[in-house]
């Protein structure tokens, strides 16, 4: 083989490693874009699920208040209610105190009146009637 040969073998040899050396460059920056972009992707994604997050977030905070604020309000309405209860109840002793005295007095006055009968039959019907 002749010089010349030789000299245009190694020439193509290494035209066709550069090309190749550029081609494994050219593959690997199309790698890597590719690889921003899929970047990029994620992180827009990553980004619309934290917004997303975030809202579900303020919602759940907002529905929590709303349960406390409610539960607060039971128990207003609990409480009031207890005391009403409590009310109500010493109102009615107080009340049948009362007619226990009542009685009583009557009681009394049939013991003293002098034209009522001691059976007490005649007030009671009156008392009935009130």
């Amino acid at each position: 083989m002749s010089t010349g040969a030789i000299i245009a073998i190694v020439v193509v040899v290494v035209v066709v490693l550069v090309l190749a050396g550029l081609a494994a460059r050219a593959a690997a920056a199309r790698r890597r874009d590719a690889r921003r972009n899929e970047a990029r992707e994620l992180r827009e994604q990553a980004r619309h699920r934290t917004i997303d997050a975030e809202g579900s977030r303020a919602a759940a905070d907002e529905q929590a208040a709303q349960a406390r604020r409610s539960e607060a309000e039971a128990e207003e309405l609990a409480a009031k209610a207890r005391k009403d209860r409590a009310l109500a109840e010493r109102e009615s002793i107080a009340a049948e105190r009362h007619s226990e005295e009542a009685r009583s007095r009557h009681d009394e006055a049939r013991q003293v009146d002098p034209d009522l009968s001691d059976d007490g039959q005649e007030e009671a019907l009156a008392i009935d009637r009130d």
